[in-house]
């Protein structure tokens, strides 16, 4: 591993840093170490790294800001590449958006509003980059990724760039074709978006970032919604309606605003949201005989 980190480093690709905690690149603030975390100040270093990587024969994987996401105590091993600062380019054209992978989505969804477009207001609360929300097809509010992007860049395991259609995104629930399939990173994405009115726009956004200011926590670390929809329930229904609300162990904790969040009260580990999750599980099933899957992606040693 050092004669990669020192490889990695002296191509100059961006920051990298050595057994850096992914506790401080998730929303959750929870994580052990990354071997070698890097953070790519461009799409060219990006590629660059990967080629690094592979000639190394070492394992990677990607995060963008560390939303939907439980790494677990002991961290991960290989390379974590970061999508951020450098992989945040924005080019509007008429209704047509290109942007990086590595773009805050809340960000984008703020700027556009105030340009009149419509399309991304179901995303004015979600604390992720737009990579992140392409991999995961994030969604709220009765919307999701899959209704606005047109295709994406995507950077495959063995370095081929290629851009796949919405069609061969395959999106669905929660889900695309990068997650497993096709594992990839999304580097940058074209939206199609709708001119609409402003003052339209900007009130449908206040109204979801009251909704979740109201109904979600935001005083406490998480990581988002711990579990898909059980359609035609919702899990976080569920969750309430069996008592679970506030039920807590270790650190980790279900919400009291609400029942599919788990929070960080108070040095958390993995494990402790880990064992929730099983509690959680378990109950549901022997409530109402209603298997649970988790929405958080779970990534690490165990």
């Amino acid at each position: 591993m050092s004669k990669l980190l020192m490889q990695l480093k002296d191509a100059n690709i961006g920051k990298v840093l050595e057994n850096e905690p992914l506790a401080k690149h998730t929303t959750i603030r929870i994580g052990g170490p990354a071997d070698i975390l890097i953070e790519p100040s461009n799409s060219e270093n990006l590629k660059k790294a990967l080629e690094i990587i592979k000639s190394n024969g070492a394992k990677w994987r990607a995060i963008g800001r560390g939303s939907n996401l439980l790494v677990a105590d002991k961290g991960i091993e290989g390379v974590v590449i970061k999508l951020g600062n450098g992989l945040d380019d924005l080019k509007i054209d008429g209704d047509m958006l290109t942007v990086g992978g590595g773009y805050s989505i809340i960000k984008l969804a703020t700027i556009i509003s105030k340009k009149g477009l419509a399309g991304l207001e179901f995303a004015s609360g979600i604390p992720g980059s737009i990579g992140g929300a392409v991999y995961m097809n994030a969604g709220a509010h009765g919307s999701d990724m899959s209704k606005i992007v047109n295709k994406a860049l995507v950077l495959f395991e063995d370095g081929q760039l290629t851009w796949l259609t919405n069609e061969e995104l395959e999106f669905s629930y929660r889900t695309s074709v990068l997650q497993e399939k096709r594992p990839g990173i999304c580097i940058e994405a074209v939206l199609q978006l709708q001119q609409g009115k402003k003052e339209d726009i900007v009130a449908i956004m206040q109204k979801n970032k009251d909704y979740r200011r109201d109904t979600q926590p935001w005083n406490f670390p998480c990581a988002g919604s711990i579990f898909r929809n059980p359609l035609p329930n919702y899990a976080g229904q569920l969750v309430e309606e069996a008592g679970l609300k506030g039920y807590q162990i270790g650190g980790a904790k279900i919400s009291d605003m609400h029942g599919n969040f788990i929070v960080n009260a108070g040095e958390a580990t993995a494990q402790d949201v880990l064992d929730l999750i099983d509690f959680v599980k378990k109950s549901i099933f022997d409530k109402y005989g209603i298997k649970m899957e988790t929405e958080v992606e779970i990534i690490g040693s165990k």
